[in-house]
């Protein structure tokens, strides 16, 4: 099913945005608006936690190293479970159950203070979105026109990336009315994630496996992430994973430099969010055009630009917003892309396993980055440590770049 909207009248103009949406499926947009809502819910969170967990929480730097490794990468552990799940039929259900225990964890922030409270609650939050993600992506792809994917996952990830603004903005304004209302934060958050299992549970269809289709069996998903089409993907984005730093201690770098206040803290979310937001759609029919592999490359590329304006001896709010706008590059780039480039390398009974396969390279590749950032900023300073992030990202993209040299889109 795809979306038809009215004819417009001759000379009536119509946003990027709407021209895109009129050609990707229903199921995209309505994917797009759960990820919308649920993006609020948890990157209100998200904005408050790195100072909540400072400030409120005490722990160190190598504490929310920790925290932090385990945010970016504890999904790994059902990722390629939730691609499977949604190669032998009903990935709409496997995705909802993910989206349902995030949603719970939202309410399981109240009462937990201690560190290993809030490492349980994390960690249950991300499990659901690495059992959600793969499926979800799976229903875009197969919804998708092939040619399209970039465009289509754009779609999606400008609609997510929405939701990513506003919860900060959100949880901004709460902290606005409420001083340290970091409750009161969790509770709304709640409420807008419950919506958003709404909206997948009673509009997003099932694409059910076809009577008589056999279901996969778990060896040939092996034998296919094992695939030769797959692999040199798959090095590629766990090494330049292992070299990107958690947004959070990106922003508490900047905060350190330039001593925000701490309740200004969520808009730092807000201005990357943004840029995403506007960069989503074009950087997807620019990979559709010129090459997922060269834009995931090229995403890479602002990123350890950031990493070098965010170290360097510059101050001012216009530093800062540079900082912003190339990590809003970097996310565009790659976030939708990554699963573009690799769900068409295999054969479409096994899409959403290749799907999780490269998700969860890269979440594990992130996990093991936060764990040795902390460890390295807390044993010599922030600007060193960023330097040397810096210069191995600098190593790894041409590595990366040969690896991917030759994936050509699918048509």
């Amino acid at each position: 099913m795809y979306v038809t909207l009215r004819d417009r009248p001759a000379g009536e103009q119509q946003s990027p945005a709407s021209r895109a949406a009129r050609r990707v499926s229903a199921t995209v947009l309505l994917l797009g608006i759960t990820s919308m809502l649920t993006d609020v819910s948890s990157e209100m969170v998200n904005a408050i936690l790195p100072i909540y967990l400072t400030t409120e929480v005490g722990i160190g730097l190598i504490g929310y190293g920790f925290v932090d490794g385990l945010y970016q990468g504890v999904s790994a552990l059902l990722r390629i479970g939730g691609g499977f799940a949604s190669d032998r039929g009903h990935p709409k259900w496997v995705a909802a159950s993910g989206y349902i225990l995030s949603a719970l964890t939202r309410l399981a922030m109240l009462p937990v203070h201690g560190m290993a409270g809030i490492s349980a609650v994390i960690t249950a939050d991300r499990l659901g979105k690495g059992l959600r993600t793969a499926p979800r992506d799976k229903l875009i792809a197969d919804s998708s026109d092939p040619a399209q994917l970039g465009r289509a996952f754009g779609v999606h990830r400008a609609l997510d990336t929405l939701g990513a603004a506003l919860g900060p903005l959100v949880a901004f304004g709460l902290l606005l009315a409420v001083p340290r209302g970091y409750d009161a934060i969790f509770v709304a958050a709640f409420a807008f994630a419950v919506v958003g299992v709404a909206v997948i549970v009673l509009f997003v269809p099932d694409r059910k496996t076809e009577p008589g289709q056999p279901r996969l069996p778990i060896r040939r998903l092996f034998k296919a992430l094992a695939d030769q089409r797959l692999r040199k993907p798959l090095i590629a984005a766990g090494l330049l994973g292992v070299f990107t730093v958690g947004d959070g201690f990106l922003y508490l770098s900047l905060q350190h430099r330039d001593d925000f206040a701490t309740k200004l803290f969520p808009l730092l979310y807000v201005g990357t969010n943004l840029a995403y937001l506007a960069l989503a759609i074009p950087m997807g029919r620019l990979a559709d055009r010129i090459g997922r592999a060269r834009v995931l490359i090229g995403g890479h590329v602002a990123l350890l630009a950031g990493y070098l304006v965010a170290a360097a001896p510059l101050g001012g709010p216009q530093w800062t917003v540079l900082v912003l706008l190339l990590l809003g590059v970097f996310y565009a780039a790659t976030d939708g892309v990554l699963p573009a480039l690799v769900s068409h390398l295999l054969p479409a009974e096994v899409r959403g396993s290749a799907i999780a396969a490269a998700q969860t390279v890269v979440v594990v590749a992130r996990l093991l980055s936060s764990l040795g950032f902390g460890v390295l900023w807390a044993s010599t300073s922030r600007a060193p440590a960023l330097f040397t992030v810096a210069i191995l990202l600098t190593c790894a993209i041409p590595v990366a770049a040969w690896l991917l040299r030759g994936i050509r889109n699918a048509h």
